[in-house]
C-alpha cells in the first residue's frame, strides 16, 4: 500500500490530534503524518523534501492569514496544498485555491473519510493538472524541436520519429494515470466539445468515452442551462479558474450534485487551448446534509414542544385548581357562563400542547380483552431465562388488576423493547422492576394532562437502576432511527414502535429518569369500565373539609402557592407559606406546635425538597410531609430512600386530591 507523507502546519495541539486520529482511521491509503506548529519550522521541513502534501492552517503564531499560503505556495513548489481553515477564514480559503491550492476543509465540518479523499484527490488533481500541462509544452516543445531539424537535414527524421513515439508513450502514460482518478476528468475546447473523457467520469455519468467524445458538454451533462454554468463559463475565462456546485444529469436520468472545478489550460505562449474540468460527486454528501439539518430542525421542535408544554402547564395548573373551587362556589347563571368561558380556553390551551406534542402515527391491531398480568408473566419468563444473572428481575402484581382492550402481541412488543433497552442501560447488572396498578383519572386530571381522558386505566411500570437518561436528549428518544447505541447495536425504532403502539391503545406514556440512577417507563393503557368502576365514577362524595388545622406550603411557584391557599383556607384549613427550604424550616422553628402538615415541594432553589425533609426531621421526628413533585421530576420521590414522608402528590394536582391526602394523612395516627 503506496504510503503518503503528510505534512501538518497547525499551532493548535487538538486539532493537530484530531487530524492525526482521523488520519489513523483511514482504510484505503496509509499516512506518515508530521506535524509542525509554526509556518518557520513547517518551512524548513519542506525544504528538506520528501512531503506529499501539505495540510495548512491560515492562522499561526508567526504568520496570519493570506500570507500563510504565500509563504507556503512558494516553498511547496510542486507539492498540493490542503487549506484548514475555520468558518470566519472560509473566504480566504477560496481565495487561496484560486491561487494554487488544491482544496480547503473547514474545521468542525470534517471526518476522516473527507480527510482521507481531499488529501487523496489533493495528489491525483496536482498530478492531473501538472501532467497536462507537462504534456502540451512538451509535446509542442519537441515537435518544433523536430520539425526544425527536419527541414535542416533529412537524416535527423528516424529519431525525431522514435522521439515522437516515445511522447506518445508518455501521453498514454499519463492518460493512463487519469483513468485511475476516482473524479470525473474531463478536458473540453472552448467551445465545450468534449476531447478528453477519463474512466470516471464513465462511471459517473454512464457515458463512453466514445460516446461522449465530440459532443456538446453542455447539452450532454445539463438539463437546461442555469446560471450557475454560465457563471462557469464566463468565470473561467475571465479569472483561468472556477470552482462550484453544478446540478448534473447522468445517462439514466439520474440527477446528481457535483463539485466541480474548472481551469483554463494554456499552452507556453499563454494561449488559451482547453478547458479542465475535474467532477467530484457529492450527491451523497448533500443527502447527509439535508438530513442533518433536518435532524436538528426536529430537535429544536422537540425542545420547543417540551418548553411550551412545561410552560403552559405551569399556567394551566393554578387555572383549572381555581376553576374548580369557583365553580362550587358561585352557582348563579353569569358566573357559571363566565367560569364555563375559562374553562374552555385553559381546554385549548390544553388542546395546543396535545397539538404541538403529536408526532407519532398510527398502528392498528386486532383487540379484545386482556389481563395485563398474564403478559407481564410472560415477559418475566423470557427474561430470567435471557438476560444476564446479574440482572435481578421483580415484579409486582396485584389480584384485582383490571382489564384492558388491547393487541396482545403489539402489547408484549412494548414491554420487551422496555425491558431490553433496560438491559441495555445495566451492562454491569442491577435491578429491573415490572409491576401493574390500577388507577381512575378523573376530569380535572384530564384536563391538566393532555394525554389522559376520564376513566379508568391500569398502569405498566418498568423500572431499573441503570444509566439513565441525559436531560438533553430526553425529548428525542420517541424520536423514529434517534439511537445513542453503537452502531450495529440498535435501530432506534424501539421507543418510537412503543409510543406509537401504546398512543394508539388510547393510552401514554411518562418517562423519568435521572443519570447514574435508572430509568422508569409508566404506560397508562385505558381498562375497560365495569358497571362498578362506572358506578364509581357517578359518584362524587363530598371533598373533606378541615378544623382549622394548620398546613404548611412550600413552593417556589407563586401562583401554585397561592391556589393552594386559597383551596386549604375554603375548605376550612388554615395556611403558612414559604417559597424555599430554608424558610420552611425557619416557619416550622417558629410555627412548630401548631403546624400539622407541611406540603413539601421536591425541586426549589436555596435549599430543595430532601435536604428540607432532613432538616424538619431533625427538628421533629414524627413531622407529618407531603412530598410534592412535578412530572419531571416524579423520579426523584423513589430516588430519596433516607427521608420519611407521608404521601406525595404529583403535580398537577386537582383540589380533591389535595383534600383528600392531607385529610388521610391528618388521620392516620
Amino acid at each position: 500500500m503506496e504510503r503518503i507523507k503528510i505534512l501538518l502546519i497547525e499551532d493548535n495541539p487538538g486539532d493537530a490530534r484530531l487530524i492525526k486520529e482521523m488520519l489513523a482511521e483511514a482504510k484505503n491509503i496509509s499516512f506518515n503524518l508530521e506535524w509542525r506548529d509554526r509556518l518557520s519550522s513547517g518551512l524548513e521541513r519542506l525544504d528538506k523534501g520528501g512531503i506529499d502534501v501539505v495540510l495548512l492552517d491560515f492562522m499561526l503564531p508567526d504568520s496570519r492569514g493570506f500570507d500563510t499560503f504565500n509563504s507556503t505556495k512558494a516553498r511547496a513548489h510542486e507539492i498540493p496544498i490542503v487549506i484548514l481553515t475555520g468558518l470566519s477564514d472560509e473566504t480566504l480559503a477560496v481565495m487561496a485555491v484560486r491561487e494554487g491550492a488544491q482544496d480547503y476543509l473547514v474545521k468542525g465540518q470534517v471526518d476522516s473519510n473527507l480527510l482521507e479523499r481531499a488529501i487523496r484527490y489533493a495528489i491525483e488533481r496536482k498530478r492531473v493538472e501538472e501532467a497536462l500541462r507537462k504534456a502540451h509544452d512538451e509535446l509542442e516543445i519537441r515537435v518544433r524541436e523536430r520539425t526544425a531539424e527536419l527541414a535542416k537535414a533529412n537524416e535527423a527524421l528516424q529519431a525525431e520519429i522514435a522521439e515522437r513515439k516515445r511522447a506518445e508513450e508518455q501521453i498514454r502514460e499519463q492518460a493512463a494515470l487519469l483513468d485511475k482518478a476516482h473524479d470525473a476528468i474531463i478536458v473540453q475546447d472552448l467551445g465545450h466539445r468534449i476531447i478528453y473523457w477519463n474512466k470516471g467520469a464513465q462511471h459517473l455519468y454512464g457515458w463512453t468515452a466514445e460516446e461522449a467524445l465530440e459532443k456538446d458538454e453542455d447539452k450532454l451533462l445539463y438539463k437546461e442551462e442555469s446560471p450557475r454554468l454560465i457563471e462557469a463559463s464566463k468565470s473561467v475565462i475571465e479569472k483561468k479558474e472556477w470552482i462550484g456546485e453544478l446540478y448534473q444529469v447522468t445517462k439514466d436520468g439520474r440527477e446528481i450534485i457535483v463539485d466541480s472545478h474548472w481551469t483554463l489550460v494554456q499552452d507556453g505562449n499563454g494561449k488559451q487551448k482547453s478547458i479542465l474540468v475535474i467532477n467530484t460527486d457529492i450527491t451523497e454528501r448533500k443527502k447527509l446534509e439535508a438530513q442533518f439539518l433536518r435532524a436538528q430542525r426536529m430537535e429544536s421542535i422537540g425542545t420547543l414542544a417540551g418548553g411550551i408544554a412545561h410552560d403552559l402547564n405551569n399556567v394551566l395548573t393554578p387555572i383549572m385548581m381555581a376553576l374548580q373551587i369557583l365553580q362550587q362556589k358561585f352557582t348563579d347563571q353569569e358566573s357559571q357562563r363566565l367560569l364555563g368561558i375559562m374553562e374552555r380556553n385553559a381546554q385549548r390551551g390544553a388542546n395546543l400542547i396535545k397539538q404541538t406534542l403529536s408526532f407519532a402515527r398510527g398502528i392498528e391491531g386486532e383487540r379484545m380483552p386482556l389481563q395485563v398480568a398474564h403478559i407481564i408473566s410472560e415477559i418475566r419468563r423470557i427474561a430470567k431465562e435471557t438476560f444476564p444473572r446479574s440482572i435481578d428481575i421483580r415484579t409486582y402484581l396485584p389480584k384485582d388488576l383490571w382489564v384492558i382492550n388491547g393487541d396482545a402481541t403489539q402489547l408484549h412488543q412494548v414491554l420487551m423493547n422496555l425491558c431490553v433497552n433496560s438491559r441495555d442501560a445495566m451492562p454491569d447488572g442491577g435491578t429491573l422492576s415490572i409491576s401493574a396498578e390500577n388507577i381512575f383519572i378523573d376530569e380535572n386530571y384530564a384536563r391538566i394532562n393532555i394525554e389522559a381522558r376520564v376513566g379508568p386505566y391500569v398502569i405498566i411500570t418498568v423500572a431499573d437502576t441503570g444509566s439513565g437518561i441525559p436531560s438533553k436528549i430526553m425529548d428525542r428518544i420517541f424520536e423514529p432511527f434517534f439511537t445513542t447505541k453503537e452502531p450495529g447495536k440498535g435501530t432506534g425504532l424501539g421507543l418510537s414502535i412503543v409510543h406509537t403502539i401504546v398512543k394508539n391503545h388510547g393510552g401514554f406514556i411518562n418517562v423519568y429518569s435521572e443519570v447514574g440512577r435508572g430509568t422508569t417507563f409508566k404506560v397508562y393503557l385505558p381498562a375497560i369500565t365495569t358497571t362498578e368502576i362506572r358506578k364509581a365514577q357517578e359518584q362524587k362524595p363530598e371533598l373533606p373539609t378541615g378544623k382549622g388545622e394548620v398546613i404548611l406550603v412550600v413552593d417556589d411557584e407563586t401562583s401554585i402557592r397561592e391556589i393552594t391557599r386559597t383551596t386549604l383556607e375554603t375548605y376550612g384549613y388554615r395556611v403558612i407559606t414559604a417559597s424555599n427550604g430554608a424558610e420552611a424550616v425557619e416557619l416550622y422553628i417558629q410555627n412548630r406546635e401548631d403546624i400539622k402538615v407541611v406540603l413539601m415541594d421536591m425541586i426549589m432553589p436555596v435549599m430543595d425538597g430532601p435536604t428540607s425533609i432532613r432538616a424538619l426531621c431533625k427538628i421533629n421526628p414524627d413531622v407529618r410531609i407531603i412530598a410534592i413533585s412535578g412530572l419531571a421530576e416524579r423520579d426523584k420521590l423513589s430516588g430519596v430512600t433516607d427521608i420519611r414522608v407521608h404521601a406525595s402528590l404529583l403535580k398537577p394536582y386537582t383540589a380533591e386530591r389535595l383534600l383528600r391526602t392531607i385529610h388521610e394523612v391528618i388521620s392516620t395516627q
